[in-house]
């Protein structure tokens, strides 16, 4: 991968001003007023080349796709899912913007096969924000990049103190992006327009953004960084199934019988099968609350089952039979089948515990975060981009031996850590392990 060489952003007008913020993950922060001597930014509020229509036929997608062909430089790709409404984390809209091309909004559910944008796209570079949270959705679709450049990360890896896309744009850019529909129901037909003009303003600003940020990065020596980290998005293709998700289920930290356990994961999987057959979160169909005050009470009896809040709604008194046949086969499982009370692992215990069971990894660890906080803030890259923690905890639990810097920088290679991390960090946990 290589970046290609930044150009200035592109002035927008403030006439042709467009967006609404896209604060589309609860792990970005939201933007806060600014200072009265900050200059106003310019409001997004209408996409600079008019609101185009919906792409959902055939015809209209090879149009498209033959103008991203035509089209040229990075890719601006962004997608709609419809989080809390619909089971699993399908994309109910995808939006792709590339000079030349203009901006699609394509309707992946009567265009399920993207393949034509996909071959049109080739091997030009793709700019997202918070790239891990769209691309498995892309990838159904048979969209996925060959070059990726992720502003998010890379506002990360700058040193900006907020990195959520509304914060980087004001910062970067002078434009201002409105809070609107990230949380709606994309799985909503017909889209309402003002909802697609949200989403077309959500790629509008990428494609500066990421001019804008590559130039930062390479003003700080970071280029091959930020080249390092997005290869390593691409390399790590989708996630693994999650051991256990019913462990998820909030509010379930106060059982400590493993028969109560069995119990959560009965109901939590016929949840999840009934959501599954019709298409509906899970939380939609029974909350989790409701999972957990029903394994609490324990009731004997249908009846008893719907006394409690929740399962005396009318959706819940006619799943009644489901729902207590499932406490009654985790009620009943024998002690052999109960799950343990948390799930195995191959790391090590929590950082509480280490003191006690092992106090001398206790030192190297305490050593350790305060080498890589300093790292942190020489560098101005927040300490879980240095490197992962859990990578650091297993390091320090268990050491390579012997404990050299070739070594260390085996471990973390094998780890997973990039070679800038390594090249940054190897040393300095070195010296933790051996002053230990």
């Amino acid at each position: 991968m290589e970046f290609t060489e930044p150009t200035p952003p592109t002035e927008i007008p403030a006439a042709e001003a467009p967006v609404t913020q896209l604060v589309t993950e609860p792990d970005t922060e939201p933007d806060t007023e600014p200072a009265d001597d900050a200059p106003t930014a310019v409001p997004l509020l209408a996409p600079r080349d008019g609101l185009p229509p919906a792409i959902e036929t055939s015809t209209a997608l090879v149009a498209y796709a033959d103008a991203l062909a035509a089209g040229s430089g990075p890719v601006a790709v962004d997608a709609e899912r419809a989080s809390g409404y619909r089971y699993g984390q399908s994309a109910y809209l995808v939006q792709i913007r590339r000079d030349g091309a203009g901006t699609g909004l394509i309707d992946p559910v009567p265009l399920p096969d993207l393949s034509a944008v996909q071959a049109a796209i080739g091997d030009a570079e793709w700019v997202l924000h918070a790239a891990n949270q769209d691309l498995p959705c892309l990838a159904e679709l048979g969209l996925v990049p060959t070059r990726l450049f992720d502003t998010e990360l890379a506002a990360r890896l700058a040193g900006l103190p907020r990195v959520g896309l509304g914060a980087v744009v004001e910062s970067l850019l002078g434009l201002s992006l409105q809070k609107g529909h990230s949380a709606a129901d994309w799985s909503t037909r017909p889209l309402p327009e003002d909802w697609l003009v949200y989403a077309a303003l959500d790629v509008e600003v990428l494609v500066d953004l990421r001019n804008a940020l590559a130039a930062i990065l390479e003003e700080q020596g970071k280029t091959e960084w930020a080249r390092q980290e997005f290869e390593a998005i691409l390399a790590a293709g989708p996630p693994a199934p999650k051991v256990d998700p019913w462990r998820k289920t909030s509010g379930m930290h106060g059982l400590r019988n493993r028969r109560q356990l069995a119990m959560v994961r009965a109901l939590w999987q016929a949840r999840d099968e009934l959501a599954r057959r019709r298409d509906i979160a899970p939380g939609r169909v029974l909350p989790d609350a409701a999972i957990v005050s029903a394994v609490q009470a324990d009731p004997k009896t249908e009846g008893a089952l719907l006394e409690l809040p929740v399962f005396r709604g009318r959706a819940n008194r006619k799943l009644v039979g489901t729902w207590f046949g499932a406490l009654t086969r985790g009620r009943a499982l024998p002690e052999t089948e109960l799950p343990p009370h948390s799930k195995p692992g191959d790391g090590p215990p929590p950082v509480n515990r280490w003191a006690d069971r092992d106090p001398v990894a206790a030192a190297r660890l305490k050593a350790a975060r305060a080498s890589l906080a300093e790292v942190s803030d020489q560098w101005s890259v927040p300490v879980e981009n240095i490197l992962s923690p859990d990578l650091v905890r297993r390091l320090m639990w268990t050491p390579p031996e012997p404990a050299d810097a070739a070594a260390v920088a085996d471990a973390l290679r094998a780890g997973g850590a990039r070679e800038w991390q390594i090249e940054l960090t190897r040393d300095l946990l070195t010296e933790a392990i051996a002053a230990a």
